[in-house]
């Protein structure tokens, strides 16, 4: 019978490049410790990537000739929707992150702070980063059919009303081009009233 190590690293490598990976991915083919044993001989022999506590990443090739390294680390918002994903809830970045998400900000901060609909939590990812997901009771926040306008009304809660400047909205307005008129004229009723003034007058 092949080992549980055999079948979990037969499995990732069905996957393409640039998919994290989470223990209970794996929960048929062995037992917890045996699960979390293999991962650690895959980490160690270069297959996976460990990017934070029980997350792992089958890493893509580095194709970039300025960046030393031979594999490229998942970005912040790979690992945060891929939480998302696995647990089922909802996530938007909401502050600085927000804004730095859509081109609004240089900032870069050193947590990624996303609301969510499930439990609040923070995750450690690399020396002095991390993600930390804020529970929200406020379901309207989080129901936009569009990922991009959620994002957006998102960035503009923290520049706040009658502090948005107008090189701002010119790229909020460039992002336009990403979000059908369908999911723009069903999300604009979720929005502040001076949100969706803003948006409309775009």
């Amino acid at each position: 019978m092949e080992s549980a190590a055999n079948q979990i690293k037969n499995k990732i490598l069905k996957n393409k490049r640039g998919k994290l990976f989470f223990p209970d991915d794996f929960a048929t083919l062995g037992t917890p410790d045996a699960i979390r044993l293999a991962l650690g001989k895959l980490q160690k022999s270069g297959l996976l990537m460990r990017v934070a506590h029980g997350i792992y990443y089958y890493p893509k090739i580095n194709r970039n000739k300025y960046i030393k390294s031979k594999y490229l680390s998942p970005s912040i918002d790979e690992i945060a929707y891929g939480i998302a994903k696995r647990d089922k809830i909802r996530i938007v970045p909401i502050g600085v992150y927000a804004l730095n998400a859509l081109g609004l900000s240089t900032q870069v901060p050193a947590n990624a702070v996303f609301i969510t609909d499930g439990a609040p939590r923070q995750i450690t990812v690399g020396k002095g980063k991390g993600i930390l997901f804020k529970h929200t009771s406020e379901a309207r926040s989080l129901a936009y059919k569009s990922q991009l306008l959620m994002l957006i009304v998102s960035a503009l809660r923290e520049i706040g009303e009658n502090k948005v400047a107008t090189e701002q909205l010119e790229i909020i307005k460039s992002h336009f081009s990403h979000i059908t008129k369908q999911e723009f004229e069903t999300d604009i009723q979720l929005m502040p009233l001076w949100i969706r003034k803003i948006l409309l007058s775009l």
